[in-house]
């Protein structure tokens, strides 16, 4: 299934779904974490694993940041521009900050956990302009 390319119907269509449970990111040495990893990025310095909080604190690695996991359901294709300039600048304008990962067929926010409501409810008033 192609993913949708314009802005206006993707922006007229999304919606946000949180994962249940708490995400940090941790990068060293952790091979504990590798089958409790939900994401992982190789970059130069190493690997980052995406991983519930809990896990991180079993393995003793430290939690610095702890995010709640949003899901777009929206399908946007990989070659769809604005989307992300939309979502991060509505959530710039609030103060919430936002790491993103991009799937084939959704993209996922990862924000502060003590912010999430207020990021979902911003998300999903894209879809009312």
């Amino acid at each position: 299934m192609a993913g949708e390319t314009d802005l206006d119907r993707m922006l007229a269509t999304l919606d946000v779904e949180r994962r249940a449970g708490t995400f940090t990111f941790v990068t060293g040495d952790w091979p504990a974490l590798g089958s409790d990893a939900v994401a992982t990025i190789d970059e130069d310095e190493g690997r980052t694993f995406v991983v519930p909080v809990g896990s991180a604190r079993v393995v003793g690695a430290p939690v610095e940041f702890e995010a709640a996991w949003l899901t777009l359901t929206v399908h946007s294709a990989l070659d769809a521009v604005g989307l992300t300039a939309a979502f991060g600048k509505a959530l710039a304008d609030a103060g919430i900050a936002c790491n993103v990962l991009a799937g084939y067929h959704h993209d996922h926010l990862l924000v502060p956990v003590d912010r999430s409501d207020e990021a979902v409810a911003l998300l999903r008033g894209l879809s009312s302009r």
